[in-house]
């Protein structure tokens, strides 16, 4: 009998034993502690094989080259097929789509709540990275509910007023300092201050990012230019301003130190801003500022993070053309070929040839004469417009960690707010 009663008592302790693993496996372990998410803007398909190019030759392999999982997005508005800059963002951030110029509110002007407010509730800390202003619709479609995405103040003001994110770091000091104090803010409101009252650490400098502390959980708001920050190849314009990656491995850093795990999402605006000036210099290079940041955040983050990468609207309309050779990169890519052709063309912008309907031309440009591509404008444009349009095609996204598997053929770019969701 004695013996029955120990075999009973074996089997009911190996079996919670076994329930004990099964829980941990599929609902503590499949939860992954760090969730990451790059807004890469204007990241199509057509970018990716020119930035390899660009980078070191046609068979160069970038980092988000080898994230496992892939899928083409479908970016539509509520109201029109190509999305703008607010919409397309506030689909991602929220999972609901929006008419354009919304930022995180729905028909009847409500809030809808973002994967950041989501993620505070989940016992999350979280960070919002970018390398244009922190005010940027793409950025503020994370913090922030407005129709209108060209009230930069308001916009700062939110951020402040709902308190959601514990680190942030980007430009745009101008909109958060009134101008009595050199800022552009007409308000009273010195929301630096503010910030500071309610315990965050302000720096300005890539020096003072630095210095942070690595072994203190900290409430970090980092501004370092009064508006978007230089572009890469700005050198000089660079000076002590941090890069995407040097902002990307230092969130991670001070992020990892809450028990409950953290949520970053990192915003390459600067993409955007190089396409719309037909740049196709610092289009590439910005794109590959941001493969350079996956990198840093695969590396810093972990196997078992989540990570996704993922376009917002494609603009522009770049093209790479004629035929460079195989291991032909950087600078040989940039203006005309042997036969004097350009390298780099753009469908819309402001180095069109000429204009139709409501675009206006430069008054020292004559709609009706055809120039030829000269050094100073080597990358025409087909149509004139005062800045690249957003065109209608689909995005791409990678991912890599728990439920990125999601990310296979065609998906829709409110799917990705679902996929981070779920990971919370």
């Amino acid at each position: 009998m004695k013996w029955r009663n120990q075999l009973l008592a074996l089997v009911c302790l190996l079996a919670f034993a076994g329930v004990g693993v099964i829980y941990f496996q599929h609902w503590v372990i499949r939860k992954p502690f760090g969730i990451i998410l790059f807004v890469g803007e204007g990241l199509s398909p057509a970018r990716l094989a020119p930035t390899r190019t660009y980078a070191a030759g046609a068979g160069t392999r970038l980092n988000v080259d080898s994230m496992p999982y892939a899928a083409l997005v479908m970016n539509y508005s509520k109201d029109f097929a190509a999305p703008d800059q607010a919409a397309a963002a506030s689909a991602i951030a929220t999972g609901e789509r929006v008419t354009n110029r919304a930022i995180a509110i729905n028909g009847e002007g409500k809030p809808i709540k973002s994967i950041i407010e989501l993620a505070r509730e989940y016992g999350r800390a979280t960070g919002l990275v970018t390398d244009a202003k922190l005010t940027d619709p793409t950025s503020a479609a994370f913090y922030a509910h407005t129709g209108d995405p060209s009230d930069p103040e308001k916009i700062a003001a939110e951020f402040v007023d709902r308190a959601n994110i514990d680190i942030a770091m980007g430009g745009g000091a101008a909109q958060f300092i009134p101008a009595t104090k050199g800022g552009e803010r007409q308000d009273t409101r010195d929301l630096l201050l503010e910030l500071r009252g309610n315990g965050f650490d302000i720096v300005r400098t890539r020096t003072d990012l630095e210095a942070v502390p690595a072994w203190r959980r900290s409430k970090l708001f980092g501004l370092f230019s009064n508006n978007d920050l230089a572009f890469a190849n700005q050198v000089e314009e660079r000076g002590q301003q941090p890069s995407l990656s040097d902002m990307v491995r230092r969130a991670i850093q001070l992020l990892q130190y809450n028990a409950g795990g953290y949520l970053l999402v990192v915003d390459a605006g600067l993409m955007r801003k190089a396409a719309e000036e037909n740049n196709g210099e610092r289009t590439l290079t910005q794109t590959l500022e941001l493969d350079r940041a996956v990198g840093v955040a695969r590396s810093y983050g972990g196997p078992k993070s989540t990570i996704i990468v993922c376009g917002d609207a494609a603009i522009g309309g770049m093209s790479l053309n004629g035929f460079p050779f195989r291991k032909d990169s950087g600078i040989a890519l940039l203006g005309f070929n042997s036969a004097g052709q350009p390298w780099i063309t753009w469908a819309t912008g402001p180095h069109g040839m000429k204009s139709y309907g409501a675009a206006k031309l430069p008054v020292n440009q004559d709609p009706a004469e055809t120039k030829e591509p000269t050094q100073e404008q080597p990358e025409p444009a087909a149509i004139y417009t005062k800045s690249a349009l957003v065109t209608v095609e689909d995005v791409v996204a990678f991912g890599s960690g728990p439920g990125t598997d999601a990310l296979q053929g065609v998906v829709e770019s409110t799917d990705v707010f679902k996929i981070l969701r779920d990971e919370l």
